[in-house]
């Protein structure tokens, strides 16, 4: 199955970008103050913060579909982007998950996240080195 996914940019004004989905989602992309304004995030923040709320919306949905039960997902990330690259070349997640589950059920909650996390696949590909750090809460 092939699906195909819309977007759509627009200058407002300045470094301002309108970014749309096609349909009811719309997002303001910025440069910085010394140069834009930074009433948005840049994109390339975007980009990152996509792979954080794909990583736990994938997670989110692979813990319902195994029947665990997560009382608190948080999901951190820190990314580096290099002058030499231009671009992310590494990226530390902090992930803070409370669950009564138990260690050999979370490890594999992990594992099938990174395999049905598009983002993080894209990120993969493009040869972005990714750290995983975990704090799992029990109650």
């Amino acid at each position: 199955m092939t699906t195909k996914i819309y977007a759509n940019a627009k200058l407002i004004e300045g470094f301002q970008i309108a970014l749309d989905d096609n349909e009811a989602h719309s997002y303001i992309v910025d440069l910085a103050p010394d140069i834009g304004t930074g009433l948005g995030a840049t994109s390339l923040e975007l980009c990152v913060m996509s792979h954080a709320g794909c990583y736990a919306t994938i997670c989110a949905l692979t813990a319902k579909k195994m029947r665990l039960v997560l009382k608190g997902l948080k999901v951190k990330v820190e990314a580096i982007k290099t002058e030499e690259a231009g671009t992310i070349t590494e990226e530390t997640f902090d992930i803070h998950i409370k669950t009564d589950a138990p260690q050999d059920r979370i490890e594999r909650l992990h594992k099938l996240t990174l395999e049905n996390c598009p983002v993080g696949i894209l990120f993969e590909k493009a040869g972005v080195k990714i750290n995983y750090k975990f704090n799992v809460t029990k109650e």
